[in-house]
């Protein structure tokens, strides 16, 4: 997978709100989580092998990236950063799934299987309807963050610092930074995406 700066362009064009910027986001990068959260199934809970789909994993990453994203943060220096955000956030999902699943008991020794090869298959070419989902979750934050709220996304998305967004609609740059974490956080519930662990 190239690491150039095409990356970070990809970044900030998915952060200025473009569409063709999510499908060509989930185009690139779908099949490297679903590759590395397969693997980690494999090594390390190989019983929950069929239970446990990288497709799942996947959209969660995705969808929590894309509501943070839409929304100003992440702030990325390097080109391969983008890569590392996706795959440290799937690592985190997938761990999330792990511990609910031993929570609620559930015995995943009959799962000692090898995914089908429709899973394998999926995993190399992303369903249309992936690549669509980013430009909806694009559009879907944008729509429900409040004027005050979207002018801070906006400010972000331009590359602005949390001191230059405090000097341009007054207040502080934790605040502004807390004003825009608590606004994601409630669109994440809203529209149904789990998101817990990735904080503000």
């Amino acid at each position: 997978m190239k690491t150039d700066d095409s990356a970070l362009l990809l970044l900030k064009r998915v952060r200025a709100g473009d569409p063709e910027a999510a499908a060509d986001l989930v185009r690139r990068y779908e099949p490297l989580i679903r590759a590395r959260v397969r693997v980690w199934i494999r090594l390390h809970r190989p019983g929950l092998l069929g239970e446990l789909e990288s497709v799942d994993i996947c959209q969660s990453v995705l969808g929590s990236f894309f509501v943070r994203a839409a929304g100003g943060q992440y702030d990325l220096e390097r080109p391969e950063q983008l890569a590392g955000l996706l795959v440290q956030m799937a690592r985190h999902k997938l761990i999330d799934q792990i511990k609910r699943r031993h929570a609620g008991r559930r015995d995943v020794r009959r799962n000692d299987r090898t995914p089908a090869d429709a899973e394998e298959r999926a995993a190399r070419d992303p369903d249309p309807a992936r690549l669509l989902m980013g430009r909806d979750l694009l559009d879907q934050v944008r729509r429900r963050l409040v004027a005050e709220e979207r002018r801070v996304a906006d400010l972000r998305a331009e590359g602005r610092t949390w001191a230059e967004v405090a000097i341009a609609l007054g207040g502080t740059p934790e605040g502004r930074r807390k004003q825009l974490a608590r606004a994601l956080n409630r669109v994440a519930q809203q529209i149904g995406i789990d998101d817990g662990d990735l904080g503000g």
